[in-house]
């Protein structure tokens, strides 16, 4: 299996080259377009898990099986324009929020990670999505993705909707930035706080506010 990943960072797409009996896991709707003899099937990975995914996590029941039968090409791409980043797993686990899962290849199980009862205020969602194994994962972004490294004995504030992905095993906590007021009326709202060592993986747009801001020109009903 070969990769790259082209049109960086404003309209990235993953392209991938399989060798015959290889196959990639992708989200419902990602497919661009293939070259070569290969087959689609569409799998929930277990059914409970497919189910925790659909109904907890707002992804679909079901992702797309690529299995090459002679040489293949295939081009994914995320739903919203931005960055594409590759995490390699040997054999620990990553969490990422559910709208950043582009695909995958290896032996990865895609399941689900609590994320608490402020995760259910913070975004309507109780989970992020977990992927433990082996193999190469694929996160897509809204904006150009930044990788920030987390030293020991430190910590970072990340806000909760510029989250993209880290590593299970990160300490965090979901909290409020600043006091009452600033989190009523500062537009900051709920925030990730993580501790070191660690890497967090970012992105440089959210969608919710760019929603906000396009409302305020849609024709009132």
């Amino acid at each position: 299996m070969e990769w790259r990943i082209e049109g960086r960072p404003a309209y990235s797409f993953l392209h991938v080259l399989l060798n015959p009996g290889e196959e990639v896991w992708a989200e419902p709707g990602a497919f661009m377009y293939g070259r070569g003899d290969f087959e689609i099937t569409s799998t929930s990975g277990g059914i409970m898990r497919g189910l925790l995914r659909a109904i907890a996590g707002g992804e679909s029941f079901f992702l797309n099986r690529f299995r090459a039968r002679s040489e293949t090409e295939l081009w994914f791409v995320p739903s919203l324009p931005g960055d594409i980043a590759t995490i390699e797993l040997n054999g620990g686990s990553w969490i990422v929020q559910d709208t950043s899962y582009l695909a995958h290849y290896g032996d990865l199980e895609v399941g689900v990670a609590w994320r608490g009862l402020r995760g259910l205020i913070a975004e309507g969602e109780l989970v992020w999505l977990r992927l433990s194994g082996y193999g190469l994962l694929w996160v897509s972004s809204y904006g150009e993705i930044r990788v920030i490294t987390v030293p020991a004995g430190e910590s970072i504030i990340v806000d909760n909707f510029h989250f993209v992905a880290m590593p299970a095993d990160t300490h965090y906590e979901i909290t409020k930035l600043g006091g009452l007021k600033t989190f009523l009326f500062g537009g900051e709202g709920f925030v990730i706080r993580v501790w070191g060592p660690t890497t967090v993986y970012v992105q440089t747009r959210t969608l919710p506010l760019f929603a906000r801001l396009i409302a305020k020109y849609m024709p009132k009903s």
